[in-house]
């Protein structure tokens, strides 16, 4: 039967406003078809609570007083999906041959279940069959020892991974001699991490929930919190509530930065909520840096005319750099600069005035942004900008004030923090050499790009998944999938079934993990684990559920059954490991700001890392101080009859993860194939609102990269700025498109024309 994610979707108005009595209606409906009463109520209970366990959704934090429903909608299907009853057993692939599997949807293959048994795809096979734990290990390290070198092997991470589970793995990887260890930072706020190393030292946010809430401004740049994080509203609502202003850039008006109905409140179940954004800036996809260097450059102006605008003591004692940025931002003629930037932005320069005069008069300022800001070419140079802004008036290691990139994963800042890096500091392979008495690899070695590419020239003997979704995650579909059928063998440790697992290299591997939700118990004993939010507060998370089967093991008990085949006479007592204590014990002498691990994590609520530029406005930079940059002008260009498009998710999803075929929040109702159009962009084009269209990629190496059967949706975007779901337009993106300095595959600027659709029903089945 058709898969109604390709077919014909109802279409209605947009939401203005996010949660309310829908957004509980919808997570009760959820947990009761997943997980039932018996399994989803504990569940639900003691997800995000000081004793429970972390939300394996967002990143966002927790606040210190929690509610007894600590917990948003996306969450809510999240755990849901965990704490499923559904499973997926040997039964279930006897039934279905792996190439019937890979024309059905993501959606269809995540909804069958927990997997419950390691099984196996054998060369020329056509049904994974069940294979012992002690088979498929073995089966592991004889492929890896039979490498003719250690690079070729790629170590990918998923951000779901504890800490625990991270630093076992790359201590694996590094003992077998490579730092292949691509990762999903790589595909999302690596952006964030170049920008912020460069310029404050910290590849980090600065700031803290109380920070959120002690601010005179926020401005929420690139980001769509209402679907992506929605435990941030409440965190917003309360800065609002406080007297903060809230602006919004972005090319969408997002229901849930317009009102919030909050659902632990009577306002927000039975009102219209909390209005939230004070100035919305309708931005031009790509048009962030024009806008933040036509702030930076209104703000030096108006130094200039001797207005009490930047905060001098800061730039001269903390920063570096100011003279020769000032120089640069000021030296385009103003007509020339003026007409640039709106074109660029989008924006008049009467709005954007209208933001400075919010920015003169606040003191304390916090900027965050998202993937809106991470997936361009110029994303690196964006940011440098942001952080300029920060600077001129010393909104950086003052309360209330800083940065924010907010991180999707729950754990995927953690995991970088435990060395999931393909370039490694020389300081970390230091202190890892030496507490393991073993020499690290000091060459760099694949981010996520470059290992696809590797896999395609045919390099790349094992490759080896830690979580994720590998294939539907990455850029270029098709280039990604050609690439990993010439692997020689592909291992996912996974929960779920997902496109990953049915696009195979020669002979493939799934094994069964331990989720967020379940206890993971060891010889009588339960163990638990820490995680890292997206503000540098690590905290423990404690399973609650009994496992499905006895057969899903902990991710780190994985990592070390391999560890002690592959070194059984090694430096590393992988043994020892069973106990997760003594991996914190390591971790405490690696890794700086984790010294006495174990009595820390063990407070309730956890503890902060360390962050220079935060806690003393020390800058560990290459100049010892902050650093001011010049960062030029850059746009996407839009071709004639063309538009931009940007990757984004439904409101039933999360990442590649489709929970549903509804995004309640456009409007949008069983289906997944459509492409948001402004109604102006659409006429130009001759694109008919319901008509359907293919979606034709364009890149200079003049091969064609079509995503079929869209249905046109005319909705407010910006002008010449176009929107579509991932995975289904990640065929679009192409693998060589990545930004600048931080190699991140550009999802969100992709140059596409539109062609009538001859697609009648697709070939992915329901």
């Amino acid at each position: 039967m058709p898969d109604p994610a390709q077919d014909a979707p109802e279409v209605g108005s947009p939401k203005e406003s996010a949660a309310g009595i829908p957004a509980v209606l919808s997570s009760v409906r959820h947990v009761g078809e997943q997980a039932g009463v018996m399994r989803g109520l504990p569940a639900m209970l003691a997800v995000n609570q000081k004793r429970g366990f972390d939300c394996p959704g967002c990143a966002w934090p927790d606040p210190d007083k929690r509610h007894t429903a600590e917990f948003c909608e996306n969450g809510a299907k999240a755990v849901a999906e965990e704490a499923t009853r559904r499973e997926v057993g040997a039964d279930f692939f006897a039934r279905n041959p792996v190439g019937e599997l890979a024309r059905r949807s993501g959606y269809w293959l995540g909804q069958q279940g927990r997997l419950t048994g390691p099984v196996y795809l054998p060369e020329d096979g056509t049904h994974y069959e069940p294979i012992s734990w002690e088979a498929a290990l073995d089966l592991i390290a004889e492929e890896l020892r039979g490498l003719s070198s250690p690079d070729g092997a790629e170590f990918y991470t998923s951000g779901r991974t504890s800490n625990e589970a991270a630093f076992a793995y790359q201590l694996f990887a590094r003992q077998l001699g490579t730092n292949n260890m691509p990762d999903c930072s790589n595909m999302c706020h690596e952006s964030s991490g170049s920008a912020l190393t460069e310029t404050l030292g910290v590849g980090k946010g600065s700031v803290s929930l109380e920070d959120m809430y002690e601010a005179d401004l926020i401005i929420v740049a690139g980001q769509n919190p209402g679907t992506n994080h929605p435990r941030m509203l409440s965190a917003l609502e309360k800065a609002k509530r406080s007297g903060t202003r809230i602006v919004t850039v972005n090319p969408l008006p997002e229901a849930g930065m317009k009102a919030f109905r909050n659902p632990q409140n009577a306002r927000g179940l039975v009102g219209r909520g909390t209005e939230l954004t004070d100035l919305f800036m309708q931005v031009r996809l790509g048009g962030d840096l024009a806008l933040f260097s036509a702030v930076n450059r209104l703000l030096l102006e108006a130094d200039q005319r001797g207005e009490d605008v930047l905060d001098h003591g800061f730039v001269r004692e903390f920063t570096h750099g100011f003279e020769e940025f000032s120089r640069a931002l000021l030296k385009e003629p103003e007509d020339e600069f003026w007409e640039r930037t709106e074109r660029d932005s989008g924006l008049s320069r009467s709005l954007i005035e209208e933001l400075v005069t919010m920015v003169t008069s606040s003191h304390k300022i916090v900027v965050c942004w998202a993937m809106g800001l991470t997936q361009h070419k110029h994303s690196v140079p964006t940011i440098r900008e942001v952080v300029n802004f920060l600077l001129l008036r010393g909104n950086v290691g003052r309360p209330g004030a800083g940065v924010c990139p907010v991180r999707g994963h729950s754990n995927v800042q953690g995991d970088r923090t435990m060395g999931i890096f393909e370039r490694p500091d020389e300081s970390f392979l230091d202190a890892l050499g030496a507490e393991f008495d073993f020499e690290p690899p000091r060459e760099h070695g694949h981010d996520t790009v470059n290992a696809i590419r590797a896999m395609g020239r045919g390099e790349v003997g094992v490759f080896f998944a830690m979580g994720g979704n590998f294939v539907s995650a990455s850029p270029d579909t098709e280039v990604t999938e050609e690439a990993m059928r010439r692997v020689g063998l592909t291992v996912h440790v996974s929960t779920k079934l997902n496109r990953s697992h049915v696009i195979t290299g020669t002979r493939a591997l799934i094994l069964p993990a331990l989720a967020r939700s379940d206890r993971d118990v060891h010889e009588g004993r339960a163990r638990w684990i820490t995680v890292e939010d997206s503000m540098g507060e690590v905290h423990a998370s404690h399973g609650v559920l009994a496992p499905l089967s006895e057969d899903m093991w902990s991710e780190v008990d994985i990592v070390r059954a391999l560890g002690r085949r592959m070194f059984p006479d090694g430096t590393v007592d992988w043994e020892a490991m069973a106990d997760y204590d003594r991996i914190r014990d390591h971790v405490s002498r690696v890794v700086p700001g984790f010294e006495d691990f174990n009595a820390k994590a063990r407070r309730r609520g956890g503890f902060r890392l360390p962050h220079a530029p935060r806690d003393d406005r020390r800058f560990p930079t290459a100049t010892g101080a902050a650093n001011f940059t010049t960062n030029g002008t850059y746009a996407p260009e839009i071709p004639q009859g063309r538009l931009l498009l940007q990757t984004l998710r439904s409101h039933d999803q999360y990442n590649t993860t489709v929970y549903g075929l509804d995004d309640r929040y456009r409007g949008i109702k069983d289906g997944r194939r459509v492409v948001l159009v402004n109604p102006e962009d659409a006429r130009e084009l001759g694109l008919a609102d319901g008509a359907y269209t293919d979606i034709v990629g364009e890149w200079s190496d003049g091969r064609e990269r079509r995503a079929p059967h869209f249905r046109v949706v005319h909705y407010p975007t910006a002008r010449g700025s176009a929107a579509a779901y991932y995975p289904e337009t990640n065929v679009l993106v192409p693998l060589d498109s990545t930004a600048d300095v931080s190699n991140t595959p550009t999802s969100k600027s992709v140059v596409v024309r539109f062609e009538p659709s001859a697609v009648r029903n697709s070939p992915v089945r329901d």
